[in-house]
């Protein structure tokens, strides 16, 4: 069955990767995505975890362009600002600020365009759980993300999926709303609300903000999670490591998308679960075919029978000669 479940991720795998929409940038050709994972989750939640000195933990996202930059800024701020510890880091890859979801999941750009992020009008965000007392602190930390110009680091990556935007419980109505604004304001930029599917924001010096109760973060695919950007160095094995534990304990969940996996330790034990699900991914009717064709070269039945070389000798070619010449010694008296 592992085998199984190793041919079907190639293959969708390569499906996935033959994808290439048209205005992407450099990461879009590299990008490959692949077996489908278990069943979805409606609107997945970031891991609230009781932390000492936390205080009241809330929802939040942020997104400026590609998320695995932001991504990773956001664990040096969890870091530097919460004293976290890598067990109880909570910042994740996902999308936000669309006004659909297929029964309940969002993914990324795949081949068969299954829950579509692009398409049902979300952009890449990360999302975190931070104390209230805190947003001001990760907006100030949000908005060092821009340069000068008030632009986001990858302006090659265009269109509304990159739009520059952040997620707050009651949107404007925040209680620390005014410590967003003021971070804002030191980048000369003006803040929006966003009324879903709204476009890019490049060019435009400006952030949407979102209620985040009314467009709530869908967490990305785990092989989205702590991933190398290509505006830097990479980050490091230790670094893209953090995935790995951060699904064995339960804090990157199972998305229903279009996935690839590392099997390592407690993930083994996820993918056998789902391996009828993987199956269904690529089709019942295409793996029974595929079976039955392996079936059929096997066994070669008589009816399919295209000898070999090998399979003729000395006797068959006598015995196929003798034939031969009596039917033309017949053909000769009957003329």
């Amino acid at each position: 069955m592992r085998v199984v479940t190793t041919v079907t991720a190639l293959a969708l795998l390569a499906r996935a990767s033959a994808y290439s929409p048209e205005g992407r940038g450099g990461r879009r050709a590299f990008l490959s995505a692949a077996a489908r994972s278990t069943a979805a989750a409606v609107s997945v939640s970031l891991p609230r975890r009781a932390l000492a000195d936390d205080g009241e933990l809330e929802q939040v996202y942020f997104g400026a362009g590609c998320f695995w930059h932001v991504q990773h800024e956001f664990i040096l701020a969890e870091r530097n600002i919460l004293n976290r510890k890598d067990s109880e880091l909570t910042s994740l890859t996902g999308y936000a600020g669309g006004t659909q979801a297929d029964k309940g999941k969002v993914c990324y750009h795949n081949f068969n365009s299954i829950a579509d992020y692009g398409k049902m009008g979300h952009g890449e965000v990360v999302g975190m759980s931070i104390p209230t007392s805190k947003v001001g602190d990760f907006a100030k930390e949000y908005f060092a993300l821009f340069n000068e110009r008030g632009e986001r680091a990858d302006p090659m990556d265009r269109g509304g999926e990159y739009r520059s935007l952040l997620g707050l419980p009651g949107g404007r109505s925040h209680p620390m709303f005014s410590e967003v604004e003021a971070a804002a304001s030191r980048k000369d930029m003006t803040l929006e609300d966003g009324k879903g599917n709204d476009g890019d924001t490049l060019g435009k010096r400006m952030v949407y903000v979102y209620d985040s109760n009314k467009f709530p973060f869908y967490q990305a695919e785990f092989y989205h999670q702590y991933h190398n950007d290509f505006l830097t160095p990479a980050y490091g094995k230790a670094y893209n490591d953090l995935a790995n534990s951060a699904f064995d304990d339960g804090r990157i969940k199972i998305t229903g998308c279009p996935d690839k996996v590392n099997t390592t330790s407690t993930m083994n034990d996820t993918l056998r679960s789902s391996e009828p699900t993987i199956l269904t991914a690529v089709g019942v009717g295409t793996m029974v075919m595929l079976v039955a064709l392996a079936y059929v070269l096997y066994k070669r039945p008589s009816y399919l029978y295209m000898p070999l070389y090998d399979d003729f000798d000395d006797k068959n070619s006598d015995v196929v000669t003798e034939d031969y010449e009596t039917e033309m010694v017949e053909d000769r008296e009957l003329s």
